[in-house]
């Protein structure tokens, strides 16, 4: 329950990093506190995103992966960030990403940040 939990606010993190850091990726609300949950909110769909669509997208992908040498990590984790952006529209949430290269750039920002979150934060293991 606790990596549950560290991996989630880690999410939060680095969706709230690609907010900051790119313009054509939204999140509104009324007051910093509705800020907050929804960014929660959507850190756990997009953790939910990355835990059952990601991998059967791998797999079914898998070919490219090696004939891109990896890189098409890059396309995968932009069309799990527009997923969770369509999904997030679907639940009512005030979070938004504009289009495709935008997606491709806030994948390669939350990969990164996520991952330096997941350094610094305390994990079970």
């Amino acid at each position: 329950m606790k990596n549950f939990v560290v991996k989630t606010i880690a999410n939060a993190g680095a969706l709230a990093v690609a907010v900051w850091l790119l313009d054509k990726i939204t999140l509104t609300g009324d007051s910093t506190g509705k800020k907050v949950w929804t960014l929660l909110l959507v850190a756990l769909v997009f953790g939910l995103v990355n835990f059952l669509v990601k991998p059967v997208v791998k797999l079914l992908t898998f070919p490219l992966f090696i004939l891109t040498l990896g890189l098409f990590t890059l396309v995968v984790n932009a069309l799990m960030l527009l997923l969770t952006s369509w999904l997030a529209d679907k639940l009512d949430l005030s979070f938004h990403v504009e289009g495709f290269w935008t997606a491709v750039l806030g994948g390669l920002i939350v990969s990164i940040v996520a991952w330096a979150l997941h350094v610094v934060l305390p994990d079970e293991d």
